[in-house]
């Protein structure tokens, strides 16, 4: 049986303003009706494949679970990293996982950023590769390359004629990201793939690669597996102990030590969409080459991407060429197409002064559901909130401000001080400083309210817990 094991606790600052911290591009939907995550989870989904593992982030693990039950699938596990370390440690830990649970396991360790078009094709791939990976060998997955991209690593396999092979192929060595005139001669040669970081080998081989190539990395989260936790269907992990692991990519630390490498090569469409450039070369292009997603209107533009995410803002664009045009509801991107791969400059700059759209957006997700801020000024702020069937907020109170609750849809419980009453569409509730409250939606429909906060005090911070279903330790 082959385990998944999907990554999923990246940043993509590249695809900024649609992608941000708090909620980075694997969970949005870029291509299509599901997100990346959702993608990857479904591409490794069926006959002979296991539940996966997954591996995320403290700040994203409602988002997983979230995420699971709305393509309709499930998770063997969820592993919570307490901070990024790169994709070495975070691989191993999902093998040290495995080596309990289901020693005898193949790992498909896929990234959760990449789209594959042809799901069948890959499945054939994978299952094509399966024998050698459990005699022993480590399967890297070699994508047929299009163009002479400059933003992928590359495969150099030891017969250039096996680029179409349906078998896993010897590996002559891993080339870092090279510049275009070596892209180009790269491309001409007929000897490279594209390195996908798709990866395919048993629990026993990775680990035993780590021993031998990496025994700092294996010793430090070895300490860290020994001490795992169950919390609530997650799975978490000391944080100091964790940081003791280097945070270095797995190719680093094994593929380019490992002498039982293998490629497999495949040719049934991929892409890793990093930049916009890439969101725009995988979407359909109208007669002169332009993307338009959302409420947008082009108008005598040709090779620019226009994409609007708010669908009370239109956007227009009026005689562009080889543009990017992005807009959410508080951030709007314009570049030269040639400028994409530098956007995550941009969130940089906008973090260095304290810009808050670098790293929040409008919306803010909540295990509950969500809440979006559609006003605000100096002492108030007005929110719109919607609470998600069979879920609940937690018993707080705040010592700073007052809350007014309108319910606009849906039948809400609502608990202010030691009373406890239903509210209907247009009623609404008053919440003092300091009194004890909570929301709860016990119906099969979502509550939604607009939230009115009046205060001299507004941050998220400002709240006090006592019970909470989620077991939250912060004000998220």
């Amino acid at each position: 049986m082959i385990t998944p094991v999907i990554l999923c606790g990246g940043s993509g600052t590249r695809l900024w303003p649609s992608s941000r911290q708090s909620l980075p591009k694997q969970f949005v939907r870029l291509l299509g009706e599901h997100t990346l995550f959702q993608s990857a989870v479904q591409l490794a989904a069926g006959p002979g494949f296991a539940a996966p593992v997954i591996v995320t982030g403290e700040p994203f693990r409602f988002i997983v679970k979230e995420q699971l039950e709305e393509a309709g699938q499930g998770a063997a596990a969820i592993l919570i990293e307490p901070e990024p370390r790169n994709t070495a440690p975070a691989v191993l830990l999902a093998a040290l996982h495995l080596a309990q649970t289901a020693p005898n396991a193949l790992m498909l360790v896929l990234p959760s950023d990449q789209l594959v078009r042809d799901a069948t094709a890959f499945r054939a791939a994978v299952s094509a590769a399966k024998d050698q990976a459990q005699a022993g060998a480590i399967i890297t997955f070699g994508i047929e390359p299009t163009r002479p991209d400059t933003g992928f690593g590359y495969l150099e396999l030891a017969d250039p004629a096996a680029r179409n092979a349906a078998r896993p192929q010897p590996l002559r060595r891993f080339v870092e990201k090279p510049d275009a005139a070596a892209a180009a001669a790269m491309l001409a040669t007929g000897s490279y793939l594209w390195n996908a970081g798709i990866f395919l080998f048993s629990v026993a081989t990775i680990i035993r690669a780590f021993r031998t190539h990496a025994p700092d990395i294996f010793a430090a989260v070895s300490a860290v597996q020994a001490g795992a936790k169950d919390d609530q269907g997650f799975i978490r992990f000391d944080r100091s102990t964790w940081a003791r692991s280097p945070g270095i990519s797995v190719d680093y630390a094994i593929m380019e030590k490992a002498a039982n490498l293998a490629v497999m090569p495949y040719g049934g469409g991929w892409a890793d969409l990093g930049d916009w450039n890439r969101v725009w070369m995988e979407s359909v292009h109208d007669t002169d080459g332009t993307v338009c997603t959302g409420p947008v209107t082009a108008i005598d533009c040709a090779g620019t991407l226009l994409r609007s995410e708010t669908s009370g803002l239109h956007v227009v664009g009026f005689g562009l060429q080889d543009m990017l045009v992005v807009a959410t509801g508080d951030a709007v991107l314009v570049a030269p197409q040639a400028a994409g791969p530098r956007v995550g400059e941009v969130v940089a700059r906008l973090k260095q002064h304290d810009v808050a759209q670098a790293v929040v957006g409008t919306r803010d997700l909540r295990p509950w559901g969500w809440f979006e801020s559609i006003a605000r000024g100096e002492r108030f702020q007005v929110k719109r909130i919607l609470v998600k069937p069979g879920a609940s907020m937690s018993l707080q109170s705040h010592q700073h401000r007052t809350e007014h609750w309108v319910i606009v849809a849906g039948t809400a419980t609502v608990t202010v001080g030691e009373e406890v009453r239903e509210f209907q569409v247009d009623q609404s509730v008053y919440i003092p400083v300091g009194a004890r409250h909570r929301l709860e939606n016990k119906t099969d429909s979502p509550v939604i309210l607009i939230e009115v906060q009046t205060g001299a005090y507004l941050g998220e911070d400002d709240i006090v817990r006592y019970q909470d279903q989620y077991a939250r330790s912060s004000p998220r």
